[in-house]
């Protein structure tokens, strides 16, 4: 009796389900996300191409990344330090193009045997179309490859739902400083 049931439910429409637990569990504020999410989901999906520049900046009076864990060791690099940083995007390589938003977020050194970070970074947007609409990236960049690609796990606004995949490409760095500027090709699928 339990395949049987089991198998009648994987037959219902996913509506049929909701509306089910919507009349039958739902309050105002509850009723009113889920509508939200349906009305979200019956639109269609686009994917957007985004191109800026990543400005991480240690050196200086006024650094936009900090290092605020470092296990020892000299220097800037060795598995395990850890920063924290407030990043211009812009549309140009130079920084001083228009900025069109912030990568605010967490990387640490991940790897023993190579430069390898682990990143938690959420790009968000202050300019043009997709003012107020941020995505998140969570994954690894093994910065001394020529192109690495991270995954979007998500975003707001605009962006709400979002997926699909970032390739980053260093295209200036200092060795002693720890400051580079990257280039970013970002592909994200989104509603």
């Amino acid at each position: 009796m339990a395949s049987l049931h089991m198998y009648t439910l994987t037959t219902i429409p996913c509506f049929i389900i909701f509306s089910i637990f919507l009349s039958t569990f739902s309050n105002g504020v509850f009723l009113e996300e889920i509508s939200d999410i349906l009305a979200i989901n019956l639109q269609s999906q686009k994917t957007s191409h985004l191109h800026f520049y990543f400005h991480d900046i240690l050196s200086g009076k006024n650094p936009s990344a900090i290092k605020i864990i470092s296990p020892g060791g000299e220097g800037i690099y060795g598995f395990g330090k850890t920063f924290i940083c407030d990043d211009a995007l812009t549309i140009g390589p130079n920084a001083s193009t228009e900025v069109i938003g912030r990568a605010q977020g967490i990387y640490a050194i991940a790897s023993q045997s190579e430069l390898a970070l682990l990143m938690t970074m959420n790009f968000e947007f202050t300019q043009g179309k997709y003012n107020g609409s941020g995505i998140s990236i969570f994954g690894r960049n093994p910065v001394m490859r020529d192109v690495r690609e991270m995954p979007i796990v998500g975003g707001t606004g605009l962006f709400r739902f979002a997926r699909g995949y970032a390739l980053a490409h260093t295209i200036w760095s200092d060795v002693k400083s720890g400051d580079a500027i990257v280039e970013y090709n970002v592909f994200v699928q989104h509603f």
